[in-house]
């Protein structure tokens, strides 16, 4: 029998990203799953004095339109929306939950000082003892910091972008514990908030909101948007929020002998572990541990991803000629192999800006012939980002299977750059792993099977909804997909 759910109500997924926001509807026609890209727009930070912040006002305006327009396509009525987008970046609330300034984006560089001063109040080490997670500036941690130091108010509330989302249209304030954990605030093995943390950030933990596992419902739709016919009686859920963890949970994959890559503007590399893996090789070599569907472990690393690409991109449309990702692909797999290999994970490649330039000062310092700047020069920037993306992606790999213990045999890449089949072959070639393209959509799958599992299976207390459920649904949704 066919997998369907007993109410075939629709359902909305909306997905954060930090270059496009994406709103998306889930019916059932004649029994059959089917999932429409409603609504898309266009999300980047902007400099507001002296900051680099996120429009939030814009975000709101095009994600509420993004749900009138399903409203308007779903006559049957909209059963549930769930929200995912990217960790670390948070609102600042006043009492009655209004926010008080345009979020902070997670690339400012306010966070730079906030690092070390905090690594003189609690140990980079300690730190990682206590979470488990990866020591980069940009978790929440350093940015609530930074706030404190620059003397915003350490007792404001505070949510996750995509927390903030469900709460403004009607949901508990609280935080999922998959983005939770991204925060670098929660306790590795207690699912809990870390009071030493807290207390040596000089935050104020009444401040921080309740942590609840994926699949939670957090309330019902309400305000302007509930009085629309589609929306009377509409549940507000909180999936995996953290899009990495409902990308993973998007993927179908059965067995313990299989990583993923999570393609995107970063590129996160891995496997799921039972329990997390907080080894002091691991610790050093900056492995994470964050919260997965099913009280599972995403243990992997943040490797830059098309990041690198697309800053190229500005630049040479700064300079005058206009390169898609498809085109630099195609070039790029006709031009000559590279010579010398990019660090891709370099600290300044990290940075905003000039990327020919940052890509040039790199490989002089390694003592190769920097490339031509020049835009029409771009497939030979092209073919190094790609081949060291994949050399990187191999390496990381081949630890992943020693700290995790597993002998890999297959790769999943979901994301947006799975569809890079240039650069998924070399993945292939570089890893020697069976290499699968998953759904380039993989984070609306996860959060579609979150909600169906929430709302048609029973959850855990503590972990939330089960993993085979949330499994199941997704290879559903993935083969819906395929037929579009």
């Amino acid at each position: 029998m066919a997998l369907h759910p007993a109410d075939t109500r629709a359902s909305i997924a909306v997905d954060l990203g930090a270059e496009s926001c994406r709103v998306s509807l889930l019916q059932w026609i004649d029994g059959m799953a089917a999932i429409t890209l409603v609504h898309r727009f266009a999300n980047a930070p902007r400099e507001v004095n002296g900051g680099l912040r996120w429009d939030l006002a814009m975000i709101e305006a095009g994600l509420d339109e993004g749900l009138r327009r399903c409203a308007a396509i779903a006559v049957e009525g909209v059963r549930s929306i769930a929200v995912d987008g990217w960790a670390v970046d948070y609102v600042r609330l006043d009492a009655e939950g209004v926010p008080l300034a345009d979020p902070f984006c997670y690339r400012d560089e306010r966070t730079l000082e906030a690092e070390q001063s905090l690594y003189r109040r609690i140990s980079p080490e300690k730190l990682r003892e206590l979470t488990g997670v990866q020591l980069l500036r940009i978790n929440t941690l350093y940015q609530l910091y930074a706030d404190t130091l620059q003397g915003r108010p350490a007792g404001s509330q505070w949510l996750n972008l995509p927390e903030y989302i469900l709460s403004r249209w009607g949901g508990a304030r609280v935080a999922e514990h998959t983005n939770a954990t991204h925060t670098g605030m929660v306790e590795l093995y207690q699912r809990q908030w870390c009071r030493e943390i807290f207390s040596a950030a000089q935050l104020d933990l009444a401040s921080a909101p309740k942590i609840v596992p994926p699949g939670t419902e957090v309330g019902k739709l309400s305000g302007p948007l509930a009085e629309l016919p589609a929306f009377r009686d509409t549940v507000l859920i909180a999936p995996a929020c953290h899009d990495t963890a409902s990308a993973i949970a998007g993927i179908p994959a059965t067995g313990n002998d299989w990583a993923y890559i999570s393609s995107g503007t970063w590129s996160l590399v891995g496997t799921l572990l039972e329990q997390p893996c907080n080894g002091k090789e691991p610790a050093a070599e900056n492995f994470t541990n964050l919260g997965a569907v099913g009280g599972r472990t995403c243990f992997h690393k943040n490797v830059n991803g098309m990041w690198l690409i697309k800053q190229c991109i500005d630049q040479w449309t700064a300079d005058g000629r206009l390169w898609s990702v498809p085109e630099l692909v195609a070039v790029a797999e006709a031009a000559a192999k590279p010579h010398g290999m990019l660090d891709v994970d370099e600290p300044d490649l990290m940075l905003a800006g000039r990327m020919p330039k940052r890509i040039n000062a790199q490989r002089l310092r390694k003592g190769f012939e920097p490339l031509d700047e020049n835009p029409e020069s771009a497939p030979a920037f092209a073919s190094l980002i790609f081949h060291s993306l994949a050399a990187r992606y191999a390496t990381v790999l081949e630890r992943v299977a020693l700290h995790s213990g597993k002998k890999l045999k297959r790769l999943f890449i979901v994301g947006g750059a799975s569809q890079n089949g240039f650069l998924n072959r070399l993945t292939e070639q570089a890893t020697g792993l069976e290499l699968f393209r998953g759904s380039a959509e993989s984070s609306t799958v996860g959060n579609f099977a979150v909600q169906m599992a929430a709302l048609e299976g029973s959850r855990d207390p503590i972990t939330g909804v089960y993993a085979e459920q949330v499994s199941r649904w997704a290879a559903l949704f993935v083969a819906a997909l395929e037929q579009v």
